[in-house]
């Protein structure tokens, strides 16, 4: 364990344990209540599915049917329905009726920009530290991302 705290000081700077008060209250302060945090880690969640994904993110700029969805995801059209349900629930797409054929789309704004704002990040050059199928997908003791987590739990 001695080794994981050497670590642990050399990538986060910290020469010695200091607990900033005034940082700590501020973050108490600004700290949201515990259904929006319930929420917007549902949120996260429900995103993090690939099928998902990339459903919300084909729904961009487009409004698609699940016809169209499934064709373009390779999805069965009965798993394209599952998928929207849970999506319509956390209020991420909506849907419009056009004759028999309904038609889905994003909420609102917020939500194309929450897209924006990931794939910006993802696409900066800070984020090229992880390698994308590798480092996600994987649990291994090789992964940064594990190896951070696992050293700050201590």
């Amino acid at each position: 364990m001695g080794s994981a705290k050497a670590k642990l000081i050399q990538e986060d700077g910290c020469q010695i344990r200091v607990v900033h008060l005034e940082r700590v209250e501020q973050a108490r302060q600004e700290a949201i209540s515990v259904r929006e945090l319930e929420q917007l880690s549902l949120t996260f969640s429900v995103l993090g599915d690939p099928n998902r994904l990339r459903i919300v993110m084909a729904l961009r700029n487009v409004e698609m049917c699940v016809c169209d969805l499934a064709a373009f995801t390779g999805l069965s059209e009965s798993a394209v329905s599952h998928q929207l349900r849970r999506l319509k629930d956390l209020a991420l797409v909506k849907k419009r009726r056009a004759g028999q054929i309904i038609y889905y789309s994003l909420d609102d704004a917020h939500v194309a920009e929450l897209l924006k704002v990931g794939l910006e990040h993802i696409r900066d050059d800070s984020f090229n530290c992880i390698n994308s199928t590798n480092s996600i997908n994987s649990k291994s003791s090789t992964n940064p991302i594990h190896q951070t987590r696992s050293i700050k739990r201590f």
